[in-house]
């Protein structure tokens, strides 16, 4: 079965994004090593969200507090992003399917501590380890997606990966907390382990080294990467990358917010915590997949303008936390805008690196969405205290709105 190898965008007169779907034979998206991709990146998101609520929950239980909640949120997005900062090397290093058997024992392993203790420390410490692991995981998973899909129908393949990384969301994120509540932690701590240690299997299946075309006995051949990746910092000074980054970053750091708080927001009961992070999770993975079909068609730039308006007007009904149909409309919304963001963000810097640079660029998007994922819920957990919930929704959403300029000046370049 053969793959697809990876080639720069056209450029021409169109807006960035957009393809002539009439000059060239539609090409097929997925191959069978697309698909182990797939397979590895939804296991190891759904052992990230079975935890990522749940741990909040039982810091503050344990008597941290909110500033505890947002603690544990946070190292466990700073074990990501160092990941991230130290993926390219990394890769290098030591390739791809090394990599990714780490970061599924990384993911996996150390949840098994929590059975033991439930302290602030361990429950810390867990979560730095494995947001390691999560994050070696992810950068692998995009890059990978990256150099396997058709470049003329690259919004699309990336919409499907999008979904694929959503998915999980929608059921392991609320089952988390249901699970928890319902079974006790020991079921939901099993389960996240189990789930990330699934990617194990996929691992001989994959390419091996990047820069040297070796590939694993599978069924399909893997694409033969351009030697080396870009630093991070060298990738993000190219052109086009900083303004996608920040704007994406504005997005993430509501999104943190939503998982770690909506939970303990006051007014807001467990059932109705529950619904809304169903509701968020599932729009995002609609709104993701919309956004790479119609980012091809008329440039994923275009998408910014809405994706943050409709984001932010859905972070806006939160302050009627005491409303579960504020709730349900403003999860609905702001996944809605959240998933648009997602995909158009992550198409553009793909775009604008050269064929080597696919790991360079899935390691700056996943930056940007696990810094401000982590640094969004630390700074809430502390801001709240004063504020109280309904102020700090809204200065949630203004800070998302604070990224138009930027994403307007996106718009006029397309």
């Amino acid at each position: 079965m053969s793959t697809v190898t990876h080639a720069s965008p056209r450029r021409g007169t169109r807006s960035e994004g957009a393809r002539d779907s009439t000059s060239t034979p539609r090409e097929r998206i997925v191959s069978g090593t697309l698909a182990l991709v797939f397979l590895t990146e939804f296991c190891a998101l759904t052992s990230f969200y079975l935890l990522l609520s749940v741990t909040p929950m039982d810091a503050a239980a344990a008597g941290a507090g909110s500033a505890g909640a947002g603690l544990v949120t946070g190292m466990l997005l700073g074990g990501t992003v160092a990941a991230e900062l130290a993926a390219p090397i990394l890769m290098r290093r030591f390739g791809y399917r090394a990599l990714l058997a780490a970061g599924a024992l990384l993911l996996g392993a150390p949840a098994l501590a929590l059975l033991t203790d439930g302290s602030l420390a361990t429950i810390v410490t867990v979560s730095v380890v494995r947001g390691f692991g999560f994050g070696l995981c992810t950068v692998l998973a995009g890059a990978l997606t990256a150099m396997l899909v058709p470049p003329g129908r690259r919004g699309e393949g990336l919409g499907l990966f999008g979904i694929v990384a959503t998915a999980p969301g929608i059921v392991a994120l609320p089952a988390g907390v249901w699970l928890a509540g319902h079974f006790g932690m020991a079921v939901v701590i099993g389960l996240t382990a189990a789930t990330a240690l699934v990617p194990l299997a996929t691992v001989p299946w994959l390419p091996g080294r990047t820069g040297r075309g070796q590939v694993g006995p599978g069924p399909a051949a893997a694409p033969r990467a351009a030697p080396g990746q870009e630093g991070l910092l060298a990738g993000l000074r190219r052109p086009g990358q900083l303004r996608p980054f920040f704007i994406f970053a504005a997005s993430t750091v509501a999104a943190g917010v939503v998982v770690s708080f909506l939970p303990l927001a006051t007014g807001v009961s467990g059932n109705l915590a529950a619904a809304g992070l169903l509701v968020q999770a599932l729009t995002a993975t609609i709104g993701r997949w919309w956004a790479g079909r119609q980012g091809d068609r008329s440039g994923h730039a275009r998408l910014l303008v809405p994706a943050l308006v409709i984001a932010s007007v859905g972070m806006i009904a939160m302050i009627w936390l005491a409303s579960p149909a504020a709730v349900i409309a403003g999860m609905f919304l702001f996944g809605t805008g959240f998933g648009i963001c997602q995909n158009a963000t992550f198409a553009m810097m793909i775009d604008r690196m050269p064929p080597a640079g696919a790991g360079t660029a899935s390691a700056l998007w996943n930056l940007a969405y696990d810094a401000g994922y982590g640094a969004g819920p630390a700074v809430f957990g502390l801001l709240v205290i004063h504020t109280g919930y309904p102020v700090a929704f809204a200065l949630t959403a203004a800070l998302m709105l604070a990224a138009l300029p930027a994403a307007r000046r996106e718009r006029s370049a397309a």
